[in-house]
């Protein structure tokens, strides 16, 4: 009897599962398709840029996030009667389960949409904060309504002081929806050379269905199957536009896909309850915001496009630079420079009364450190840090969280 109970709940969480990734190689096969007949689409609608890191001018149908942005939402839709088909001839339907699903398609489908309007309207940085923010909310009212738990374990080191667990209230939602703004706009900030905002996202969504599957066997196998739905369809997305954003770039993604991606990270971190373990795979995000947050604030000059400088004759990306006065920084900027300067996080040249230095970005801090480097190169070594920083936040998730909680 045990024995048929246990195979009955395999294989109501293996089908799914199973279906969903049948989906998505399908879909894999479509968009990669589908992509190269749209081109052209893009490019008579004014959606295209020139690659400023090569010697052509041609054009490059840009905003071709929005087309694996909708193969994604139209699979989920598709998807949708699986997971419960059974549950509507029961009388036992999950309402709740449901409308997670639901909204969290909701959220990321208001991103896609939003993230179309940056690219057709160019919008400014405080509009780019604001957005995500705005489509997170039918994710929080949800997370309010099913769940409404805002108690964190405390760390061992510290129960004798605060005891065992602590309610934050509003404070988890602000921290909830803080994670949906830095989730997509980390990857948009972290951008700018061919395929490295697809390779990151990539190796970002592989990372989380890796946890996943290690945590299928659990407790709380249901949030990590959540999770699987929108993983696969996803990753199966990105490796089609991959096939045609890397090197030489026959297609750009836009802002479109990197705000689709954030989103549809922070949806299955938020709703499959492991936030904490999600950032823990954004450690180059976390490190290159923390890196370019002087310029994004302006304590150090910021010009309006900090993207590798491409040098025809060598066929080699170089740091792009900025100058200032050092004496007109304010205190802070001063102190900044010196601490970038004192680690060697920095370029530092004297000219003229100005100052020149490297833009604050990890892929000018790589071409500071190996000097300058093929697009292609370039990219591969940004994507092998990421794969590098994965690794790392498993140790950090398995082994060295053992120390700190009841794992």
């Amino acid at each position: 009897m045990a024995a048929d109970v246990d195979t009955d709940l395999t294989w109501k969480m293996l089908f799914p599962v199973i279906v969903n990734l049948i989906m998505s190689f399908i879909t894999y096969i479509v968009t990669v398709r589908l992509i190269p007949k749209l081109k052209d689409m893009f490019i008579k609608a004014n959606l295209f840029g020139i690659d400023m890191s090569k010697t052509t001018s041609e054009k490059v149908p840009e905003s071709l996030g929005v087309v694996t942005g909708c193969t994604f939402l139209i699979t989920m839709f598709l998807f949708i009667p699986v997971p419960f088909g059974n549950s509507l001839f029961n009388g036992a339907f999950p309402h709740d389960e449901f409308v997670e699903l639901i909204a969290a398609l909701l959220s990321i489908c208001c991103m896609l949409l939003l993230g179309f309007a940056d690219d057709v309207l160019d919008l400014r940085w405080r509009h780019k904060l604001l957005l995500p923010t705005i489509a997170s909310l039918p994710l929080l009212m949800v997370y309010y309504v099913n769940f409404n738990s805002t108690t964190i374990i405390v760390p061992k080191p510290l129960r004798e002081l605060l005891g065992f667990s602590v309610d934050v209230g509003i404070f988890y939602y602000i921290y909830m929806g803080m994670l949906a703004v830095f989730c997509t706009n980390a990857i948009n900030i972290l951008a700018g050379v061919n395929g490295l905002e697809v390779g990151q996202s990539i190796v970002i969504a592989l990372s989380i269905i890796t946890f996943n599957v290690i945590e299928l066997s659990g407790l709380l196998w249901k949030a990590h199957q959540f999770s699987l739905y929108f993983m696969l369809p996803y990753t199966a997305t990105a490796l089609a536009l991959l096939k045609h954003n890397w090197y030489p770039s026959k297609v750009f993604v836009g802002d479109t896909f990197c705000y689709f991606s954030g989103m549809t990270f922070a949806v299955v971190g938020i709703l499959g309850h492991f936030s904490k373990t999600s950032l823990l795979f954004f450690i180059p995000q976390i490190f290159n915001f923390l890196y370019s947050s002087p310029q994004l604030f302006h304590f150090i000059p910021c010009p309006r496009h900090r993207l590798p400088k491409f040098n025809s004759k060598t066929d080699r990306l170089e740091i792009s630079t900025t100058n200032f006065v050092y004496s007109d920084l304010s205190f802070l900027g001063k102190l900044i420079v010196n601490v970038f300067r004192v680690f060697r996080l920095i370029q530092w040249q004297e000219k003229d009364g100005y100052v020149i230095t490297n833009n604050f970005t990890l892929i000018n801090l790589v071409l500071f450190y190996l000097g300058p480097l093929h697009e292609a190169k370039l990219t591969t070594i940004l994507i092998a840090v990421q794969v590098i920083c994965t690794c790392v936040a498993f140790v950090i998730r398995y082994p060295l969280a053992s120390i700190f909680y009841d794992v």
